[in-house]
Protein backbone atom coordinates (compact mmCIF):
# COMPACT_ATOMS: atom_id res chain seq x y z
CA UNK A 1 0.00 0.00 0.00
CA UNK A 2 1.11 3.57 -0.72
CA UNK A 3 -0.14 6.87 0.66
CA UNK A 4 -1.62 9.31 -1.86
CA UNK A 5 -1.34 13.10 -1.69
CA UNK A 6 -4.92 13.20 -0.41
CA UNK A 7 -4.03 10.91 2.48
CA UNK A 8 -5.88 7.92 1.09
CA UNK A 9 -4.21 4.52 0.88
CA UNK A 10 -3.58 3.52 -2.72
CA UNK A 11 -3.83 -0.14 -3.68
CA UNK A 12 -0.59 -1.81 -4.71
CA UNK A 13 -1.31 -4.20 -7.55
CA UNK A 14 -0.27 -7.77 -6.81
CA UNK A 15 0.88 -10.54 -9.12
CA UNK A 16 -2.26 -12.52 -8.22
CA UNK A 17 -4.28 -9.72 -9.85
CA UNK A 18 -3.18 -11.11 -13.22
CA UNK A 19 -4.81 -14.43 -12.28
CA UNK A 20 -8.00 -12.65 -11.28
CA UNK A 21 -8.02 -10.63 -14.52
CA UNK A 22 -7.79 -13.86 -16.50
CA UNK A 23 -10.26 -15.94 -14.48
CA UNK A 24 -13.08 -13.66 -13.35
CA UNK A 25 -14.53 -13.12 -16.86
CA UNK A 26 -15.15 -16.86 -17.13
CA UNK A 27 -15.76 -18.12 -13.61
CA UNK A 28 -18.74 -17.57 -11.34
CA UNK A 29 -16.94 -17.76 -7.98
CA UNK A 30 -13.32 -17.48 -6.88
CA UNK A 31 -11.95 -18.03 -3.37
CA UNK A 32 -8.76 -16.12 -2.50
CA UNK A 33 -7.00 -18.17 0.14
CA UNK A 34 -3.95 -17.57 2.30
CA UNK A 35 -2.73 -16.60 5.76
CA UNK A 36 -3.99 -13.54 7.57
CA UNK A 37 -2.56 -10.14 6.62
CA UNK A 38 -1.26 -11.01 3.14
CA UNK A 39 -3.68 -8.58 1.47
CA UNK A 40 -6.57 -10.80 0.36
CA UNK A 41 -9.29 -8.35 1.39
CA UNK A 42 -7.49 -5.35 -0.10
CA UNK A 43 -7.20 -7.16 -3.44
CA UNK A 44 -10.82 -8.32 -3.43
CA UNK A 45 -12.16 -4.88 -2.46
CA UNK A 46 -10.73 -3.37 -5.65
CA UNK A 47 -13.12 -5.59 -7.62
CA UNK A 48 -16.20 -5.97 -5.42
CA UNK A 49 -19.42 -3.98 -5.80
CA UNK A 50 -21.12 -5.53 -2.75
CA UNK A 51 -19.25 -6.51 0.43
CA UNK A 52 -20.25 -8.81 3.28
CA UNK A 53 -17.61 -8.79 6.05
CA UNK A 54 -18.28 -11.94 8.04
CA UNK A 55 -15.58 -11.12 10.58
CA UNK A 56 -17.81 -8.21 11.65
CA UNK A 57 -20.17 -9.62 14.33
CA UNK A 58 -22.96 -7.25 13.36
CA UNK A 59 -22.86 -8.08 9.67
CA UNK A 60 -22.52 -11.78 10.43
CA UNK A 61 -25.57 -11.71 12.70
CA UNK A 62 -27.67 -10.15 9.95
CA UNK A 63 -26.55 -12.79 7.43
CA UNK A 64 -27.20 -15.60 9.90
CA UNK A 65 -30.73 -14.29 10.38
CA UNK A 66 -31.36 -13.80 6.65
CA UNK A 67 -28.93 -16.00 4.66
CA UNK A 68 -30.48 -15.04 1.32
CA UNK A 69 -28.96 -11.56 1.69
CA UNK A 70 -25.55 -13.14 1.11
CA UNK A 71 -26.18 -13.58 -2.61
CA UNK A 72 -28.02 -10.31 -3.28
CA UNK A 73 -26.55 -7.05 -4.47
CA UNK A 74 -24.50 -5.60 -7.27
CA UNK A 75 -21.92 -7.95 -8.71
CA UNK A 76 -19.28 -9.02 -7.93
CA UNK A 77 -20.25 -9.86 -4.33
CA UNK A 78 -17.38 -10.19 -1.87
CA UNK A 79 -17.83 -12.54 1.09
CA UNK A 80 -14.89 -11.59 3.29
CA UNK A 81 -13.52 -14.14 5.80
CA UNK A 82 -16.17 -16.66 4.81
CA UNK A 83 -14.88 -19.21 7.33
CA UNK A 84 -16.29 -17.08 10.16
CA UNK A 85 -19.69 -18.45 9.10
CA UNK A 86 -19.00 -21.75 7.29
CA UNK A 87 -22.54 -22.18 5.86
CA UNK A 88 -21.68 -19.31 3.50
CA UNK A 89 -19.62 -21.72 1.39
CA UNK A 90 -22.56 -23.95 0.54
CA UNK A 91 -24.83 -20.96 0.01
CA UNK A 92 -22.48 -19.66 -2.67
CA UNK A 93 -22.08 -23.12 -4.16
CA UNK A 94 -25.83 -23.53 -4.52
CA UNK A 95 -26.16 -20.03 -5.97
CA UNK A 96 -23.55 -20.90 -8.62
CA UNK A 97 -25.36 -24.16 -9.39
CA UNK A 98 -28.52 -22.15 -9.99
CA UNK A 99 -26.79 -19.44 -12.03
CA UNK A 100 -23.22 -20.07 -13.27
CA UNK A 101 -22.82 -16.63 -14.88
CA UNK A 102 -19.21 -15.41 -14.54
CA UNK A 103 -17.93 -12.77 -12.16
CA UNK A 104 -20.57 -13.22 -9.46
CA UNK A 105 -18.67 -14.00 -6.24
CA UNK A 106 -15.33 -13.43 -4.57
CA UNK A 107 -14.61 -15.15 -1.27
CA UNK A 108 -11.63 -14.57 0.98
CA UNK A 109 -10.54 -16.94 3.72
CA UNK A 110 -7.70 -17.10 6.23
CA UNK A 111 -8.50 -20.66 7.26
CA UNK A 112 -10.06 -23.82 5.96
CA UNK A 113 -12.44 -24.71 8.80
CA UNK A 114 -12.37 -28.17 10.31
CA UNK A 115 -15.27 -30.31 9.21
CA UNK A 116 -16.06 -28.18 6.14
CA UNK A 117 -15.71 -29.96 2.80
CA UNK A 118 -14.45 -27.21 0.51
CA UNK A 119 -14.14 -29.84 -2.19
CA UNK A 120 -17.92 -29.64 -2.38
CA UNK A 121 -17.37 -26.44 -4.33
CA UNK A 122 -15.13 -28.09 -6.91
CA UNK A 123 -15.83 -26.67 -10.34
CA UNK A 124 -18.02 -23.93 -8.89
CA UNK A 125 -15.73 -22.11 -6.44
CA UNK A 126 -12.18 -21.96 -7.81
CA UNK A 127 -9.40 -21.41 -5.23
CA UNK A 128 -6.50 -19.01 -5.79
CA UNK A 129 -3.61 -18.92 -3.33
CA UNK A 130 -2.28 -15.58 -2.11
CA UNK A 131 1.06 -15.41 -0.34
CA UNK A 132 3.09 -12.61 1.25
CA UNK A 133 4.78 -10.06 -0.99
CA UNK A 134 7.47 -11.40 -3.29
CA UNK A 135 10.63 -9.39 -3.88
CA UNK A 136 9.20 -8.16 -7.20
CA UNK A 137 6.15 -6.87 -5.31
CA UNK A 138 8.38 -5.20 -2.73
CA UNK A 139 9.92 -2.93 -5.33
CA UNK A 140 12.91 -4.93 -6.62
CA UNK A 141 13.23 -4.75 -10.41
CA UNK A 142 13.37 -8.17 -12.02
CA UNK A 143 15.19 -8.82 -15.30
CA UNK A 144 14.79 -12.62 -15.52
CA UNK A 145 11.30 -14.07 -16.01
CA UNK A 146 10.40 -17.46 -14.61
CA UNK A 147 7.69 -17.75 -17.26
CA UNK A 148 10.31 -17.29 -20.00
CA UNK A 149 12.56 -19.90 -18.40
CA UNK A 150 9.61 -22.30 -18.44
CA UNK A 151 9.13 -21.55 -22.13
CA UNK A 152 12.17 -23.68 -22.95
CA UNK A 153 13.85 -21.16 -25.25
CA UNK A 154 16.88 -20.68 -22.98
CA UNK A 155 16.47 -16.89 -22.95
CA UNK A 156 19.37 -14.49 -22.62
CA UNK A 157 20.17 -13.82 -18.98
CA UNK A 158 21.24 -10.33 -18.00
CA UNK A 159 20.68 -7.56 -15.50
CA UNK A 160 22.26 -6.12 -12.41
CA UNK A 161 21.02 -5.20 -8.97
CA UNK A 162 22.41 -3.17 -6.07
CA UNK A 163 21.00 -5.74 -3.63
CA UNK A 164 23.61 -7.47 -1.47
CA UNK A 165 23.46 -10.00 1.34
CA UNK A 166 22.61 -7.22 3.81
CA UNK A 167 19.54 -6.34 1.72
CA UNK A 168 18.33 -9.94 1.73
CA UNK A 169 18.74 -10.20 5.50
CA UNK A 170 16.70 -7.01 5.83
CA UNK A 171 13.97 -8.47 3.63
CA UNK A 172 13.94 -11.78 5.48
CA UNK A 173 13.42 -10.03 8.80
CA UNK A 174 10.96 -7.45 7.43
CA UNK A 175 8.69 -10.04 5.84
CA UNK A 176 6.10 -9.72 3.12
CA UNK A 177 2.98 -8.76 5.09
CA UNK A 178 1.87 -5.48 3.48
CA UNK A 179 0.64 -3.88 6.69
CA UNK A 180 4.03 -4.30 8.37
CA UNK A 181 6.18 -3.00 5.53
CA UNK A 182 6.23 0.58 6.80
CA UNK A 183 7.15 -0.28 10.39
CA UNK A 184 10.52 0.27 12.02
CA UNK A 185 12.41 -2.72 13.42
CA UNK A 186 10.92 -2.60 16.91
CA UNK A 187 7.39 -2.08 15.61
CA UNK A 188 7.81 -4.94 13.16
CA UNK A 189 9.03 -7.31 15.88
CA UNK A 190 6.00 -6.40 17.99
CA UNK A 191 3.73 -6.91 14.98
CA UNK A 192 5.14 -10.36 14.23
CA UNK A 193 4.92 -11.35 17.91
CA UNK A 194 1.28 -10.25 17.96
CA UNK A 195 0.60 -12.17 14.75
CA UNK A 196 2.00 -15.37 16.23
CA UNK A 197 0.18 -14.87 19.53
CA UNK A 198 -3.13 -14.47 17.70
CA UNK A 199 -2.52 -17.75 15.89
CA UNK A 200 -2.09 -19.56 19.20
CA UNK A 201 -4.57 -17.71 21.41
CA UNK A 202 -7.40 -16.98 18.96
CA UNK A 203 -7.11 -18.99 15.76
CA UNK A 204 -6.56 -22.37 17.40
CA UNK A 205 -9.72 -22.14 19.55
CA UNK A 206 -11.66 -21.02 16.47
CA UNK A 207 -10.50 -24.22 14.80
CA UNK A 208 -12.00 -26.21 17.67
CA UNK A 209 -8.85 -26.90 19.68
CA UNK A 210 -8.38 -25.30 23.09
CA UNK A 211 -4.79 -25.55 24.23
CA UNK A 212 -4.15 -26.54 27.81
CA UNK A 213 -0.45 -25.72 27.49
CA UNK A 214 0.10 -23.03 24.84
CA UNK A 215 3.83 -22.90 25.65
CA UNK A 216 4.21 -26.45 24.34
CA UNK A 217 2.77 -25.39 20.97
CA UNK A 218 5.05 -22.34 20.91
CA UNK A 219 8.04 -24.61 21.47
CA UNK A 220 6.87 -26.90 18.64
CA UNK A 221 6.49 -23.92 16.30
CA UNK A 222 10.02 -22.77 17.20
CA UNK A 223 11.33 -26.23 16.40
CA UNK A 224 9.46 -26.24 13.07
CA UNK A 225 10.98 -22.83 12.30
CA UNK A 226 14.42 -24.23 13.11
CA UNK A 227 13.72 -27.00 10.57
CA UNK A 228 13.16 -24.46 7.76
CA UNK A 229 14.45 -25.75 4.40
CA UNK A 230 15.03 -29.26 5.75
CA UNK A 231 13.11 -32.51 5.45
CA UNK A 232 13.50 -33.30 9.16
CA UNK A 233 10.97 -35.81 10.41
CA UNK A 234 8.18 -34.65 12.69
CA UNK A 235 9.66 -36.88 15.39
CA UNK A 236 12.90 -34.88 15.08
CA UNK A 237 10.93 -31.63 15.32
CA UNK A 238 9.03 -32.89 18.38
CA UNK A 239 12.25 -33.99 20.10
CA UNK A 240 13.91 -30.64 19.36
CA UNK A 241 10.91 -28.84 20.85
CA UNK A 242 11.15 -30.79 24.11
CA UNK A 243 14.84 -31.56 24.78
CA UNK A 244 15.49 -33.48 27.95
CA UNK A 245 11.79 -34.10 28.53
CA UNK A 246 10.93 -37.74 29.09
CA UNK A 247 7.17 -37.39 28.71
CA UNK A 248 7.10 -35.84 25.23
CA UNK A 249 3.87 -34.84 23.45
CA UNK A 250 2.34 -37.79 21.66
CA UNK A 251 1.71 -37.98 17.94
CA UNK A 252 -2.01 -37.62 18.62
CA UNK A 253 -1.19 -34.28 20.26
CA UNK A 254 1.20 -32.85 17.67
CA UNK A 255 -0.60 -33.99 14.52
CA UNK A 256 -3.60 -31.70 15.19
CA UNK A 257 -1.16 -28.80 15.67
CA UNK A 258 0.34 -29.46 12.26
CA UNK A 259 -3.08 -29.89 10.65
CA UNK A 260 -4.47 -26.66 12.11
CA UNK A 261 -1.37 -24.63 11.21
CA UNK A 262 -1.72 -25.98 7.67
CA UNK A 263 -5.41 -25.04 7.54
CA UNK A 264 -4.42 -21.56 8.73
CA UNK A 265 -1.87 -21.42 5.86
CA UNK A 266 0.94 -20.81 8.40
CA UNK A 267 2.81 -23.94 7.36
CA UNK A 268 3.65 -23.88 3.66
CA UNK A 269 5.82 -26.95 2.98
CA UNK A 270 7.25 -27.67 -0.46
CA UNK A 271 6.24 -31.18 -1.58
CA UNK A 272 8.69 -33.62 -3.09
CA UNK A 273 8.82 -34.07 -6.85
CA UNK A 274 7.83 -37.65 -7.67
CA UNK A 275 7.55 -37.87 -11.47
CA UNK A 276 5.59 -40.77 -12.90
CA UNK A 277 8.22 -41.71 -15.52
CA UNK A 278 11.02 -44.18 -14.91
CA UNK A 279 13.93 -41.81 -15.54
CA UNK A 280 14.30 -41.07 -11.82
CA UNK A 281 14.12 -43.74 -9.15
CA UNK A 282 14.58 -43.88 -5.39
CA UNK A 283 13.36 -40.36 -4.75
CA UNK A 284 12.48 -39.34 -1.21
CA UNK A 285 8.87 -38.30 -0.61
CA UNK A 286 9.22 -36.04 2.45
CA UNK A 287 8.11 -32.42 2.26
CA UNK A 288 10.61 -29.63 2.79
CA UNK A 289 9.57 -27.44 5.70
CA UNK A 290 8.70 -23.76 5.21
CA UNK A 291 6.51 -21.28 7.02
CA UNK A 292 4.29 -18.86 5.11
CA UNK A 293 6.95 -16.16 5.42
CA UNK A 294 10.59 -16.55 6.51
CA UNK A 295 10.03 -13.53 8.77
CA UNK A 296 7.83 -15.75 10.95
CA UNK A 297 10.60 -18.34 11.25
CA UNK A 298 13.16 -15.66 12.05
CA UNK A 299 10.93 -14.10 14.69
CA UNK A 300 10.05 -17.41 16.34
CA UNK A 301 13.78 -17.96 16.85
CA UNK A 302 14.52 -14.32 17.77
CA UNK A 303 16.97 -14.07 14.88
CA UNK A 304 18.60 -10.69 14.41
CA UNK A 305 20.62 -9.24 11.56
CA UNK A 306 23.78 -9.38 13.62
CA UNK A 307 23.24 -13.03 14.59
CA UNK A 308 22.37 -14.13 11.09
CA UNK A 309 25.30 -12.35 9.45
CA UNK A 310 27.70 -13.80 12.02
CA UNK A 311 26.70 -17.30 10.95
CA UNK A 312 25.00 -18.12 14.23
CA UNK A 313 22.95 -21.29 14.46
CA UNK A 314 19.58 -21.69 16.13
CA UNK A 315 18.17 -23.18 19.27
CA UNK A 316 16.59 -25.66 19.19
CA UNK A 317 19.14 -27.29 16.92
CA UNK A 318 17.98 -29.21 13.85
CA UNK A 319 20.56 -31.08 11.73
CA UNK A 320 21.16 -29.22 8.46
CA UNK A 321 23.80 -28.49 5.86
CA UNK A 322 25.05 -24.92 6.16
CA UNK A 323 24.06 -22.04 8.40
CA UNK A 324 20.56 -20.93 9.34
CA UNK A 325 20.79 -17.77 7.23
CA UNK A 326 21.15 -20.03 4.20
CA UNK A 327 17.92 -21.80 5.18
CA UNK A 328 16.07 -18.49 5.52
CA UNK A 329 17.44 -17.24 2.19
CA UNK A 330 16.23 -20.45 0.56
CA UNK A 331 12.83 -19.92 2.19
CA UNK A 332 12.69 -16.38 0.77
CA UNK A 333 13.42 -17.81 -2.68
CA UNK A 334 10.72 -20.45 -2.11
CA UNK A 335 8.17 -17.71 -1.42
CA UNK A 336 9.17 -15.84 -4.58
CA UNK A 337 9.16 -18.92 -6.80
CA UNK A 338 5.71 -19.97 -5.66
CA UNK A 339 4.22 -16.54 -6.34
CA UNK A 340 5.85 -16.41 -9.80
CA UNK A 341 5.09 -20.05 -10.61
CA UNK A 342 1.39 -19.60 -9.87
CA UNK A 343 1.28 -16.76 -12.39
CA UNK A 344 2.82 -19.12 -14.96
CA UNK A 345 0.40 -21.98 -14.13
CA UNK A 346 3.35 -23.93 -12.75
CA UNK A 347 4.03 -25.80 -9.52
CA UNK A 348 7.04 -25.84 -7.19
CA UNK A 349 8.51 -29.03 -5.75
CA UNK A 350 11.90 -30.17 -4.45
CA UNK A 351 14.05 -33.18 -5.30
CA UNK A 352 16.03 -35.42 -3.01
CA UNK A 353 17.18 -38.99 -3.54
CA UNK A 354 16.48 -41.39 -0.70
CA UNK A 355 20.12 -41.65 0.37
CA UNK A 356 20.76 -37.96 -0.15
CA UNK A 357 23.35 -38.30 -2.93
CA UNK A 358 21.49 -35.72 -5.00
CA UNK A 359 19.33 -32.84 -3.88
CA UNK A 360 17.92 -29.92 -5.83
CA UNK A 361 16.25 -27.14 -3.89
CA UNK A 362 13.36 -26.50 -6.27
CA UNK A 363 11.82 -28.14 -9.30
CA UNK A 364 9.37 -25.83 -11.08
CA UNK A 365 6.98 -27.89 -13.17
CA UNK A 366 5.46 -26.07 -16.12
CA UNK A 367 1.95 -26.62 -17.49
CA UNK A 368 3.30 -28.94 -20.21
CA UNK A 369 5.34 -31.07 -17.79
CA UNK A 370 8.73 -29.52 -18.56
CA UNK A 371 10.77 -28.46 -15.55
CA UNK A 372 13.15 -25.73 -14.47
CA UNK A 373 15.60 -26.83 -11.79
CA UNK A 374 16.64 -24.19 -9.27
CA UNK A 375 19.47 -24.34 -6.78
CA UNK A 376 19.93 -21.65 -4.11
CA UNK A 377 23.36 -20.53 -2.95
CA UNK A 378 24.07 -18.08 -0.15
CA UNK A 379 27.00 -16.58 -2.00
CA UNK A 380 27.76 -14.05 -4.70
CA UNK A 381 30.08 -16.46 -6.51
CA UNK A 382 29.56 -19.83 -8.17
CA UNK A 383 31.94 -22.76 -8.47
CA UNK A 384 31.82 -26.14 -10.19
CA UNK A 385 30.61 -27.93 -7.07
CA UNK A 386 27.50 -25.75 -7.00
CA UNK A 387 26.34 -27.07 -10.37
CA UNK A 388 26.89 -30.81 -9.98
CA UNK A 389 23.30 -31.72 -9.06
CA UNK A 390 21.89 -29.66 -11.92
CA UNK A 391 24.28 -31.38 -14.32
CA UNK A 392 23.27 -34.79 -12.92
CA UNK A 393 19.58 -34.02 -13.47
CA UNK A 394 20.21 -32.99 -17.07
CA UNK A 395 21.84 -36.35 -17.68
CA UNK A 396 18.84 -38.15 -16.23
CA UNK A 397 15.82 -36.40 -17.76
CA UNK A 398 17.25 -34.80 -20.91
CA UNK A 399 14.95 -32.45 -22.79
CA UNK A 400 12.33 -32.51 -20.03
CA UNK A 401 14.72 -30.15 -18.25
CA UNK A 402 13.86 -26.79 -19.82
CA UNK A 403 16.43 -24.75 -17.93
CA UNK A 404 18.71 -24.71 -14.91
CA UNK A 405 19.17 -21.81 -12.50
CA UNK A 406 21.47 -20.94 -9.63
CA UNK A 407 19.93 -18.23 -7.44
CA UNK A 408 22.60 -16.26 -5.60
CA UNK A 409 23.21 -13.14 -3.51
CA UNK A 410 25.37 -11.64 -6.26
CA UNK A 411 24.72 -8.51 -8.27
CA UNK A 412 24.91 -9.72 -11.92
CA UNK A 413 22.72 -12.13 -13.87
CA UNK A 414 24.35 -14.14 -16.66
CA UNK A 415 24.40 -17.54 -18.34
CA UNK A 416 27.47 -19.71 -17.84
CA UNK A 417 29.22 -21.53 -20.67
CA UNK A 418 27.61 -24.77 -19.50
CA UNK A 419 24.18 -23.18 -20.01
CA UNK A 420 23.26 -22.73 -16.34
CA UNK A 421 21.68 -19.35 -15.56
CA UNK A 422 23.09 -17.48 -12.57
CA UNK A 423 20.46 -15.11 -11.22
CA UNK A 424 20.56 -12.89 -8.12
CA UNK A 425 17.35 -13.42 -6.12
CA UNK A 426 16.33 -9.78 -6.57
CA UNK A 427 16.44 -10.13 -10.38
CA UNK A 428 14.13 -13.14 -10.61
CA UNK A 429 10.52 -12.27 -11.35
CA UNK A 430 7.33 -13.59 -12.89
Amino acid sequence: MAQSDAGQIEYQRRIVDDDLDALMPGLAAISIEGPKAVGKTATALTRAATVHKLDDPGQRQIIEAAPARLTRGRLPILIDEWQKWPPSWDIVRRAVDANPSPGRFLLTGSASPAGIDTHSGAGRIVPIRMRPLSLAERGFTASVSLAELLGGSRPDISGSTPATLDHYVTEILAGGFPGMRGLNDRQRRAGLDGYLERVIDRDFPEQGLTLRRPDTLRAWMRAYAAATSTTASFETIRDAATPGVGNKPSVTTTLPWRDILTRLWILDPVPAWLPSNNKLKELAAADKHHLADPALAARLLHATSRKLLSGGQTEPAIPRDGIFLGALFESLVALNLRVYAQAAEAEVRHLRTQRGEHEIDFIVIGPDGGVVAVEVKLSATVNADDTKHLTWLKGRIGDQLLDTVLVTTGTEAYRREDGIAVVPAALLGP
